[in-house]
């Protein structure tokens, strides 16, 4: 059934009412705050007719009424008024972002951060590894005989956490020689050219190839591992009143305290902007009375990471879009200059 004008208007201030109070929103409390000029009984009659579409129920004969699931996808879809920043949030976003504009890596995995301190809900996040990435530096240092730490610079990452072996016998200014060469053959291409391609090496240089064919399988090993699950904020879930019993914490922990659960909340919205689910909705992993909000972002043609926040179905959709369309503005505007 298609609901009027009015039905929708009247349903529309129920759920912001809801959301921003945590209480049963009742026809007096719509009709003093948002609309003087009509009747509390014509409310009532609207709400009344409301529940038994059954966008809204009474969790008692004698209180107001509390916005259902039904309730909340029509809101997120159709009804919901898109929320400004304001000026001091969006100055916070900028002054964190420039402030580390010489620490991509940082930049990436302090995004999560960001919105969870925006929004005041635990926020998620898995960081893509992009097989488009471009390297655009790379260089081999020596800290024990057999061994040398792997560091990759691409447009958005500073690799630095793989070790490679290299023979004993390898001197140093082999391995100079060694770092040129690597310069040559990598710089400049993505990680799926380096990968899938064979190597090559001309005969005078085939004295390295150990070398490359390490530096190589090392790139293999970071591609196809899984994604850097991030979380942030998980204590700010106490600070909503659903979650005054300890029996909803612990679900809502035990989902978002298990790295493969928030991998299988994420990864299945690459290309998404902005995604909104509201409770289970045939995804297991979040719990009924939950909502996940999120968004995919990327920068010079490369995928960032999915973002995302998650909360009680009274989620603030509004402030969350937004700050989530804010960052990821800000983060694809200063890694893309970068």
């Amino acid at each position: 059934m298609e609901l009027s004008n009015r039905k929708k208007k009247i349903l529309q201030l129920l759920v912001d009412d809801y959301i921003e109070t945590a209480t049963p929103v009742s026809s007096r409390s719509i009709t003093e705050k948002y609309l003087t000029t009509i009747s509390s009984a014509t409310v009532r009659s609207e709400l009344a007719a409301l529940e038994e579409l059954g966008y809204l129920y009474q969790p008692h004969t004698s209180s107001g009424r509390i916005p259902s699931k039904q309730a909340y996808k029509l809101y997120v879809s159709e009804l919901m008024e898109k929320e400004n920043l304001t000026t001091e949030q969006l100055d916070y976003i900028e002054k964190l972002f420039l402030d580390q504009i010489n620490d991509i890596e940082n930049i990436v995995k302090n995004t999560a951060k960001v919105i969870s301190e925006l929004t005041e809900y635990t926020s998620l996040a898995i960081t893509a590894h992009d097989m488009g990435e471009v390297i655009r530096n790379i260089k081999l240092f020596r800290f024990k005989d057999d061994g040398a730490l792997l560091v990759i610079v691409t447009d958005n990452k500073l690799l630095k956490d793989n070790v490679i072996t290299i023979p004993k016998d390898l001197a140093d200014e082999s391995l100079e020689n060694a770092n040129t060469l690597l310069g040559q053959f990598f710089i400049g291409k993505t990680f799926r050219e380096v990968c899938d391609n064979n190597l090559v090496i001309d005969e005078a240089f085939a004295g390295y190839k150990a070398v490359f064919l390490a530096v190589i399988d090392a790139l293999k090993n970071y591609v196809t591992k899984t994604e850097e699950v991030v979380l942030e904020g998980e204590e700010k879930i106490l600070s909503h009143p659903e979650y005054a019993d300890i029996g909803r914490i612990r679900q809502f922990m035990s989902v978002v305290t298990k790295k493969d659960k928030v991998f299988n909340l994420l990864s299945g919205n690459k290309g998404v902007k902005v995604n909104i689910k509201i409770g289970a909705d045939g995804y297991e992993e979040i719990p009924e009375d939950c909502s996940l909000v999120t968004a995919t972002y990327t920068a010079n043609g490369t995928e960032i990471g999915t973002y995302g926040v998650i909360g009680p179905t009274r989620m603030d959709y509004k402030k969350v879009v937004s700050v989530l369309e804010n960052v990821g503005q800000f983060l694809e505007s200063i890694l893309t200059k970068r």
